[in-house]
Protein backbone atom coordinates (compact mmCIF):
# COMPACT_ATOMS: atom_id res chain seq x y z
CA UNK A 1 0.00 0.00 0.00
CA UNK A 2 1.62 3.59 -0.38
CA UNK A 3 0.17 5.97 2.06
CA UNK A 4 0.42 9.95 0.95
CA UNK A 5 -0.38 12.87 3.75
CA UNK A 6 -2.27 15.94 2.95
CA UNK A 7 -2.50 18.92 4.69
CA UNK A 8 -4.94 21.44 5.11
CA UNK A 9 -4.03 25.43 4.20
CA UNK A 10 -5.67 28.70 5.75
CA UNK A 11 -9.42 28.52 6.64
CA UNK A 12 -9.03 25.02 8.29
CA UNK A 13 -8.69 27.11 12.11
CA UNK A 14 -11.12 27.06 14.40
CA UNK A 15 -11.44 28.03 18.35
CA UNK A 16 -10.49 24.72 20.32
CA UNK A 17 -7.95 22.86 17.96
CA UNK A 18 -6.09 20.66 19.88
CA UNK A 19 -7.01 20.85 22.61
CA UNK A 20 -8.06 17.79 23.83
CA UNK A 21 -4.99 16.33 21.42
CA UNK A 22 -2.89 17.88 23.63
CA UNK A 23 -4.60 16.63 27.06
CA UNK A 24 -4.16 13.18 25.88
CA UNK A 25 -0.87 13.14 24.23
CA UNK A 26 2.09 14.28 25.57
CA UNK A 27 3.99 14.05 21.97
CA UNK A 28 0.49 16.57 21.01
CA UNK A 29 1.52 18.76 23.89
CA UNK A 30 5.19 18.83 22.90
CA UNK A 31 4.65 20.18 19.50
CA UNK A 32 2.30 23.16 20.82
CA UNK A 33 4.22 23.88 23.45
CA UNK A 34 7.53 24.25 20.74
CA UNK A 35 5.13 26.45 18.72
CA UNK A 36 4.93 28.80 22.14
CA UNK A 37 8.67 29.06 22.55
CA UNK A 38 9.63 29.71 18.78
CA UNK A 39 6.95 32.03 18.81
CA UNK A 40 7.28 34.11 22.02
CA UNK A 41 3.66 34.14 22.84
CA UNK A 42 0.78 31.38 23.58
CA UNK A 43 -0.09 30.13 20.25
CA UNK A 44 -1.74 27.32 21.61
CA UNK A 45 -3.50 29.56 24.32
CA UNK A 46 -4.88 31.47 21.17
CA UNK A 47 -5.71 28.03 19.56
CA UNK A 48 -7.24 26.50 23.09
CA UNK A 49 -9.77 29.58 23.60
CA UNK A 50 -9.65 32.52 21.02
CA UNK A 51 -10.61 34.73 20.48
CA UNK A 52 -11.58 33.72 17.04
CA UNK A 53 -10.92 37.18 14.95
CA UNK A 54 -7.26 36.81 17.06
CA UNK A 55 -6.91 33.08 15.68
CA UNK A 56 -8.16 33.87 12.21
CA UNK A 57 -5.95 36.43 11.60
CA UNK A 58 -3.28 35.30 8.62
CA UNK A 59 -0.15 35.33 10.62
CA UNK A 60 -1.65 33.56 13.64
CA UNK A 61 -3.77 30.85 11.72
CA UNK A 62 -0.86 29.78 9.41
CA UNK A 63 1.21 28.75 12.21
CA UNK A 64 -1.64 27.09 14.46
CA UNK A 65 -2.31 24.73 11.55
CA UNK A 66 0.83 24.22 11.22
CA UNK A 67 1.26 23.39 14.46
CA UNK A 68 -1.68 21.33 14.89
CA UNK A 69 -0.78 19.42 11.94
CA UNK A 70 2.28 18.42 13.30
CA UNK A 71 1.15 17.57 16.61
CA UNK A 72 -1.40 15.14 15.08
CA UNK A 73 1.86 14.00 13.08
CA UNK A 74 4.03 13.21 15.84
CA UNK A 75 1.10 11.40 17.45
CA UNK A 76 0.56 9.22 15.14
CA UNK A 77 3.71 8.47 12.79
CA UNK A 78 4.50 5.59 14.81
CA UNK A 79 1.23 3.32 13.71
CA UNK A 80 0.71 5.12 10.42
CA UNK A 81 3.67 3.00 8.50
CA UNK A 82 5.64 3.82 5.26
CA UNK A 83 4.64 7.33 3.69
CA UNK A 84 4.91 6.89 -0.02
CA UNK A 85 3.89 11.13 -0.75
CA UNK A 86 3.00 13.88 1.24
CA UNK A 87 1.49 17.22 -0.03
CA UNK A 88 -0.38 20.59 1.25
CA UNK A 89 -2.53 22.76 0.42
CA UNK A 90 -0.78 26.69 0.33
CA UNK A 91 0.21 26.72 3.49
CA UNK A 92 -0.18 23.24 4.13
CA UNK A 93 3.06 22.57 1.97
CA UNK A 94 5.46 23.66 4.57
CA UNK A 95 3.54 21.00 6.74
CA UNK A 96 4.04 18.48 4.03
CA UNK A 97 7.67 19.67 4.18
CA UNK A 98 8.11 19.47 7.91
CA UNK A 99 6.65 16.18 8.24
CA UNK A 100 9.03 14.56 4.78
CA UNK A 101 12.04 15.56 6.82
CA UNK A 102 12.95 18.67 4.23
CA UNK A 103 12.40 21.80 6.86
CA UNK A 104 12.66 21.79 10.65
CA UNK A 105 9.89 22.31 12.83
CA UNK A 106 11.15 25.11 14.41
CA UNK A 107 12.05 26.71 11.43
CA UNK A 108 8.69 26.21 9.62
CA UNK A 109 7.02 27.68 12.64
CA UNK A 110 9.02 30.78 12.10
CA UNK A 111 8.87 31.03 8.50
CA UNK A 112 5.01 30.47 8.09
CA UNK A 113 4.76 33.66 10.91
CA UNK A 114 6.38 35.63 8.91
CA UNK A 115 4.71 34.48 5.82
CA UNK A 116 1.72 35.38 7.03
CA UNK A 117 2.59 39.19 8.26
CA UNK A 118 4.12 39.56 5.16
CA UNK A 119 0.54 37.95 2.94
CA UNK A 120 -1.29 40.76 5.10
CA UNK A 121 0.91 43.97 4.70
CA UNK A 122 0.63 43.06 1.15
CA UNK A 123 -3.00 42.94 1.24
CA UNK A 124 -2.96 46.09 3.03
CA UNK A 125 -0.72 48.03 0.30
CA UNK A 126 -3.51 46.82 -2.40
CA UNK A 127 -6.63 45.98 -1.30
CA UNK A 128 -7.43 42.57 -2.82
CA UNK A 129 -9.78 39.22 -2.44
CA UNK A 130 -10.79 36.29 -3.66
CA UNK A 131 -13.90 34.22 -5.06
CA UNK A 132 -15.18 30.46 -5.52
CA UNK A 133 -16.44 29.64 -8.91
CA UNK A 134 -18.89 26.50 -9.02
CA UNK A 135 -19.68 24.78 -11.65
CA UNK A 136 -17.47 26.11 -13.80
CA UNK A 137 -14.46 23.80 -16.06
CA UNK A 138 -10.65 24.54 -15.04
CA UNK A 139 -10.74 26.30 -18.48
CA UNK A 140 -14.10 28.05 -18.15
CA UNK A 141 -12.95 29.96 -15.35
CA UNK A 142 -9.05 31.00 -16.94
CA UNK A 143 -11.68 32.12 -20.18
CA UNK A 144 -13.67 34.31 -17.59
CA UNK A 145 -10.37 35.62 -15.83
CA UNK A 146 -8.96 36.86 -19.50
CA UNK A 147 -11.86 38.68 -20.08
CA UNK A 148 -12.01 41.15 -17.13
CA UNK A 149 -10.63 44.04 -17.98
CA UNK A 150 -11.47 46.04 -14.58
CA UNK A 151 -7.98 45.06 -12.88
CA UNK A 152 -6.55 42.13 -11.90
CA UNK A 153 -8.44 38.66 -11.53
CA UNK A 154 -6.28 35.25 -12.04
CA UNK A 155 -7.31 31.99 -10.93
CA UNK A 156 -5.60 31.43 -7.53
CA UNK A 157 -6.96 27.49 -6.46
CA UNK A 158 -8.08 25.01 -8.90
CA UNK A 159 -9.27 22.75 -5.65
CA UNK A 160 -11.56 20.47 -7.64
CA UNK A 161 -13.41 19.85 -10.56
CA UNK A 162 -15.69 22.46 -10.82
CA UNK A 163 -14.30 24.13 -7.92
CA UNK A 164 -12.15 27.01 -8.52
CA UNK A 165 -11.07 30.05 -6.66
CA UNK A 166 -9.91 33.61 -8.04
CA UNK A 167 -7.88 36.05 -6.80
CA UNK A 168 -7.14 39.61 -7.75
CA UNK A 169 -8.22 43.25 -6.90
CA UNK A 170 -11.61 44.09 -6.19
CA UNK A 171 -12.75 45.63 -9.15
CA UNK A 172 -11.52 42.98 -11.19
CA UNK A 173 -12.82 39.96 -9.05
CA UNK A 174 -15.85 41.47 -9.08
CA UNK A 175 -15.75 41.54 -12.54
CA UNK A 176 -14.90 38.15 -12.66
CA UNK A 177 -17.47 37.32 -10.64
CA UNK A 178 -20.17 38.80 -12.57
CA UNK A 179 -18.64 37.06 -16.02
CA UNK A 180 -18.49 34.05 -14.34
CA UNK A 181 -22.31 33.89 -13.76
CA UNK A 182 -23.08 34.77 -17.39
CA UNK A 183 -20.88 31.92 -18.64
CA UNK A 184 -23.49 29.80 -16.32
CA UNK A 185 -21.33 29.41 -12.98
CA UNK A 186 -23.64 26.83 -10.70
CA UNK A 187 -22.92 29.42 -8.06
CA UNK A 188 -20.49 32.45 -7.35
CA UNK A 189 -19.37 33.11 -3.64
CA UNK A 190 -17.17 36.57 -2.50
CA UNK A 191 -14.45 34.65 0.25
CA UNK A 192 -13.61 36.53 3.54
CA UNK A 193 -9.52 37.38 3.53
CA UNK A 194 -7.03 40.14 4.12
CA UNK A 195 -5.77 40.00 0.10
CA UNK A 196 -5.31 38.33 -3.11
CA UNK A 197 -3.14 35.28 -2.12
CA UNK A 198 -1.61 33.51 -4.79
CA UNK A 199 -2.03 36.51 -6.97
CA UNK A 200 0.87 39.22 -8.60
CA UNK A 201 -0.92 41.17 -5.59
CA UNK A 202 1.48 39.00 -3.11
CA UNK A 203 4.38 40.10 -5.07
CA UNK A 204 5.45 42.53 -2.36
CA UNK A 205 5.84 39.92 0.33
CA UNK A 206 8.31 37.65 -2.45
CA UNK A 207 11.06 38.97 -1.08
CA UNK A 208 10.93 39.13 2.46
CA UNK A 209 10.12 35.14 1.95
CA UNK A 210 12.66 34.49 -0.06
CA UNK A 211 15.03 35.93 2.10
CA UNK A 212 14.07 33.98 4.88
CA UNK A 213 13.92 30.96 3.09
CA UNK A 214 17.53 31.37 2.16
CA UNK A 215 18.92 32.12 5.94
CA UNK A 216 17.37 28.49 7.03
CA UNK A 217 19.13 25.02 6.16
CA UNK A 218 16.52 22.79 3.46
CA UNK A 219 17.31 18.85 3.17
CA UNK A 220 16.11 16.34 0.98
CA UNK A 221 12.76 15.18 1.28
CA UNK A 222 12.77 11.57 2.90
CA UNK A 223 9.93 11.26 0.17
CA UNK A 224 8.80 13.34 -2.72
CA UNK A 225 6.48 16.22 -1.67
CA UNK A 226 4.13 17.25 -4.53
CA UNK A 227 4.39 21.16 -5.25
CA UNK A 228 1.38 23.60 -5.59
CA UNK A 229 3.14 25.07 -8.33
CA UNK A 230 3.98 22.27 -10.85
CA UNK A 231 1.64 19.75 -9.51
CA UNK A 232 5.39 17.74 -9.91
CA UNK A 233 6.53 15.68 -7.08
CA UNK A 234 10.09 17.71 -5.33
CA UNK A 235 12.92 15.60 -4.20
CA UNK A 236 15.64 18.27 -3.35
CA UNK A 237 15.81 20.80 -0.77
CA UNK A 238 16.54 23.69 -3.05
CA UNK A 239 13.97 22.78 -5.40
CA UNK A 240 11.97 22.69 -2.39
CA UNK A 241 12.90 26.63 -1.29
CA UNK A 242 12.36 27.71 -4.71
CA UNK A 243 9.10 26.88 -5.15
CA UNK A 244 7.69 27.69 -1.99
CA UNK A 245 8.69 31.22 -2.84
CA UNK A 246 6.83 30.83 -6.54
CA UNK A 247 3.73 29.57 -4.49
CA UNK A 248 3.37 33.03 -2.98
CA UNK A 249 1.78 34.53 -6.62
CA UNK A 250 1.47 31.26 -8.34
CA UNK A 251 -2.23 29.11 -8.23
CA UNK A 252 -2.53 26.16 -6.10
CA UNK A 253 -2.84 23.37 -8.35
CA UNK A 254 -4.27 21.29 -6.07
CA UNK A 255 -6.46 18.96 -8.42
CA UNK A 256 -3.64 18.08 -10.34
CA UNK A 257 -1.79 17.41 -7.62
CA UNK A 258 -3.84 14.98 -6.07
CA UNK A 259 -4.40 13.11 -9.09
CA UNK A 260 -0.69 13.16 -9.72
CA UNK A 261 0.03 11.29 -6.33
CA UNK A 262 -3.14 8.79 -7.25
CA UNK A 263 -0.84 7.92 -11.01
CA UNK A 264 2.34 7.79 -8.96
CA UNK A 265 0.65 5.07 -6.92
CA UNK A 266 -1.19 6.26 -3.93
CA UNK A 267 -3.96 4.09 -2.93
CA UNK A 268 -5.11 5.78 0.61
CA UNK A 269 -4.82 9.39 2.01
CA UNK A 270 -4.50 10.69 5.47
CA UNK A 271 -5.44 14.31 6.18
CA UNK A 272 -3.35 15.54 9.11
CA UNK A 273 -5.04 18.68 10.83
CA UNK A 274 -8.01 20.82 11.87
CA UNK A 275 -11.24 19.90 9.62
CA UNK A 276 -11.62 17.31 6.40
CA UNK A 277 -11.61 20.02 3.77
CA UNK A 278 -9.18 17.93 1.25
CA UNK A 279 -11.04 14.59 2.14
CA UNK A 280 -13.95 16.34 0.67
CA UNK A 281 -12.10 17.53 -2.39
CA UNK A 282 -10.96 14.15 -2.72
CA UNK A 283 -14.48 12.44 -3.41
CA UNK A 284 -13.76 14.68 -6.62
CA UNK A 285 -10.24 14.32 -7.20
CA UNK A 286 -8.95 10.72 -5.98
CA UNK A 287 -12.66 8.92 -6.53
CA UNK A 288 -12.65 5.38 -4.82
CA UNK A 289 -9.17 6.00 -3.13
CA UNK A 290 -9.67 5.87 0.91
CA UNK A 291 -9.07 9.19 2.57
CA UNK A 292 -9.17 9.86 6.37
CA UNK A 293 -8.95 12.98 8.15
CA UNK A 294 -7.28 12.74 11.56
CA UNK A 295 -7.50 15.66 13.69
CA UNK A 296 -8.23 15.50 17.53
CA UNK A 297 -8.84 12.44 19.47
CA UNK A 298 -11.82 11.40 18.54
CA UNK A 299 -10.37 10.63 14.78
CA UNK A 300 -7.48 8.08 16.48
CA UNK A 301 -10.52 5.47 18.11
CA UNK A 302 -9.53 3.50 14.87
CA UNK A 303 -6.12 1.85 13.35
CA UNK A 304 -4.91 4.82 11.05
CA UNK A 305 -4.28 1.43 8.78
CA UNK A 306 -7.71 2.09 8.15
CA UNK A 307 -7.50 4.91 6.30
Amino acid sequence: MSLALIFPGQGSQVVGMGRALAASDARADAAFATADEVLGFSLSGLMRDGPEHELTATQNAQPAILAHSVAVLRTIEDQMGPVAYAAGHSLGEFSAHVAAGTLRYEDALAVVRLRGELMFAAGQKRSGTMAAILGLSDEEVEAVCTEVDAGTCVPANFNASGQVVVSGDIAGVEQGMERATDAGARRVVRLNVSGAFHSPLMEPAVDGLRDKLQSIEFQDPAYPVFSNVTASPVTSGSEARQLMVEQLTSAVRWSASVAAMVEAGADRFLELGPGSVLCGLNRRNAKGVPCRSIGDTEDLATSVDGA
